[in-house]
């Protein structure tokens, strides 16, 4: 499941004060929000599990628990959904917006907000490795 990991890292970052700036305003909402209400979780819940010291594996085995059960179908729609956000739809604006915020405009290879992050994180050359250090 794509974006769950990166959800739970960024708790952890928060958590442990290391979480840059920029990012506190977006915690819980946006992606994180989206994420939570694909399982019928609540972020605060997750941010719990996640502060009493839970792995990974954890987390998502509680969210399959107490969320609602994902089989393979709604993961792919989760996973394809995610990545096309900011291709002609209502997250094109965002983009654009955090593309001209991060000196970014130029770069034609990143048509989605997953394709930011991408950047935004150090996989894709160009970006700052915040998180995905």
């Amino acid at each position: 499941m794509i974006y769950f990991p990166r959800l739970l890292d960024k708790i952890r970052r928060h958590l442990a004060g290391q979480l840059p700036d920029d990012y506190g305003p977006n915690l819980g909402a946006g992606f994180d929000k989206r994420c939570c209400d694909f399982w019928r979780v609540h972020y605060e819940d997750v941010v719990a599990r996640v502060a009493a010291g839970s792995t990974d594996a954890e987390v998502l085995a509680w969210c399959r628990e107490h969320g609602r059960p994902l089989d393979d179908h709604d993961l792919f729609v989760w996973n394809e959904f995610l990545r096309k956000c900011g291709w002609q739809d209502d997250y094109s604006e965002r983009l654009r917006t955090r593309l001209e915020s991060m000196g970014l405009t130029g770069r034609e290879d990143i048509r989605t907000l997953f394709d930011l992050i991408e950047v935004d994180e150090g996989r894709v050359p160009g970006g700052t490795g915040a998180i995905g250090e």
